[in-house]
């Protein structure tokens, strides 16, 4: 779960002095040269250094040499680490980095966050907790030291537990109007129910009632240490310089534990259902998943391709019933619901595959079958070579754009450190998806679709939704 933005500073605003360009300088020249090449870019993409502290702390930089940079600090560690009884102490402890350090009261922090011009935000997730600022190059040894505060120094004093309480509370309440989160958390609640998985990572009312400072402390000191901790950096950052700073910063930080030491409990997948009906709301609201793959499982990027291939449609989309996707132009031609996306979810060893889809409430049982069966067609390697390849070169396309600033290449870098233990090439990434053909994707579609008992969560007026043992059946068909 996302945490509020701490701050952002917006600078004055510029006056340009707009002149006309003279016929041979230098934009004049450069207008007219000839672009860059994919695959030109592709080979100069910043490379990715990594360092690897003593106490196992990870440094990894990509220097694109802009004057603004975004470093932070991926941990291993979210509300998956948790138990029933602690469930939330992640991201209550998130929310308590910007209330105030040893060195800092919260009125410091954030007058000094001001001064630099400077952005910083945390979030949490079910595996993983990040903390990140976003400078000015020059300024990146003051975002350091903010940062080594923020997560060794926080004061966690009884006043500001108190006070957040109430405000994870209200954030409580902010995503339950969030239908869409709401149905992603039942999803995860009943396909991998009695599991960590299944708990939301806000928590439940009574944990955040009850967290206390010892709460806090005692998940500091099961999981924040140096071997499960990434600093990434990524715009002007300097790799060398970087390092010299997370030595002094970090250097001391913990690579032991005193205890037992965690271990990532398996989160088995039940195939099984939740409808939630209230027939007073206007749309209904289902997501329907199989069990996926993890991040590591090659596998992964033909369910990306897959999850590509069927996309996403909203009625605001002007191509309606001419879009590539099968499943978008139905869904436009005829009036089959009003938006869908598909997803690709991975953990460290399992992974929700799926659909989510908002729809009239008469159009509900036309709109779930009409997904079964493009997904029976995936298996049916009904897929043709131009379509494949459009989805393939959207895939990369979409890669490429998400990485676009520092603060998504940072992150970029920081997830992946953690999920695969290095930063993949672009080329590599390419050339995986490049190998997926219609054989290929048939065969994996088939593993994890065929004959698979789906995870179906549905919100709203959902009574025309069949039932689950029809639905089961529909996994299969006979003609693959």
């Amino acid at each position: 779960m996302a945490a509020r933005v701490f701050k952002i500073v917006a600078s004055r605003p510029t006056k340009l002095l707009l002149q006309p360009f003279k016929t041979g300088t230098r934009l004049a020249r450069c207008q007219s040269a000839k672009a860059a090449t994919y695959e030109s870019t592709i080979e100069n993409l910043p490379e990715t250094r990594v360092t690897t502290l003593d106490n196992g702390v990870r440094v990894a930089t990509e220097d694109s040499g802009i004057p603004t940079c975004t470093v932070g600090l991926w941990i291993d560690a979210g509300s998956r680490f948790e138990t029933a009884k602690n469930n939330g102490t992640a991201h209550f402890l998130e929310h308590m980095a910007f209330k105030g350090t040893k060195k800092r009261s919260q009125t410091d922090l954030e007058l000094e966050v001001e001064n630099m011009g400077a952005h910083l935000n945390a979030y949490t997730s079910r595996e993983q907790t990040v903390y990140y600022a976003k400078s000015f190059s020059k300024d990146v040894n003051k975002a350091m030291d903010i940062l080594s505060d923020i997560l060794q120094n926080s004061t966690l004093g009884e006043q500001e537990i108190e006070s957040k309480r109430g405000v994870i509370l209200r954030e409580m309440q902010e995503v339950d109007t969030n239908l869409q989160e709401v149905v992603f958390d039942h999803l995860h609640a009943v396909a991998y129910q009695g599991t960590p998985l299944g708990r939301t990572i806000l928590g439940p009312t009574e944990n955040i009632m009850t967290i206390n400072r010892n709460d806090l402390l005692e998940y500091i000191g099961n999981h924040y240490k140096g071997p499960r901790i990434v600093l990434a950096g990524a715009g002007g950052v300097d790799h060398d310089e970087l390092v010299k700073h997370a030595q002094q910063y970090f250097g001391n930080l913990g690579a032991g534990y005193e205890g037992k030491i965690p271990t990532l409990e398996t989160c088995r997948f039940t195939g099984s259902e939740v409808r939630v009906r209230d027939d007073t709301m206007p749309l209904a609201h289902i997501a329907i998943a199989v069990e996926g793959c993890g991040w590591t499982n090659p596998d992964n990027i033909a369910l990306m391709v897959a999850n590509t291939l069927i996309g996403s449609w909203d009625r605001s989309f002007g191509a309606g019933a001419n879009m590539a996707s099968q499943l978008a132009s139905q869904s436009a031609s005829m009036n089959l619901c009003h938006s869908f996306q598909s997803f690709n979810t991975c953990y460290t060893d399992t992974g929700l595959w799926g659909m989510y889809f908002v729809c009239e409430r008469d159009q509900v049982e036309f709109m779930m079958t009409a997904v079964q069966r493009e997904w029976m067609r995936l298996c049916r390697r009904k897929i043709s070579p131009v379509e494949l390849e459009r989805a393939k070169r959207l895939l990369k396309t979409n890669m490429l754009l998400q990485l676009d600033g520092s603060t998504p290449a940072c992150e970029d870098i920081g997830r992946q450190m953690l999920c695969y233990g290095r930063r993949i090439p672009f080329s590599e990434i390419e050339a995986r998806i490049d190998a997926v053909d219609t054989r290929v994707l048939k065969s994996v579609c088939t593993k994890y679709l065929y004959d698979k008992c789906p995870a179906i969560a549905a919100v709203g007026p959902v009574e025309a939704l069949p039932i689950y043992s029809r639905l089961r059946s529909e996994m299969y068909s006979l003609q693959v």
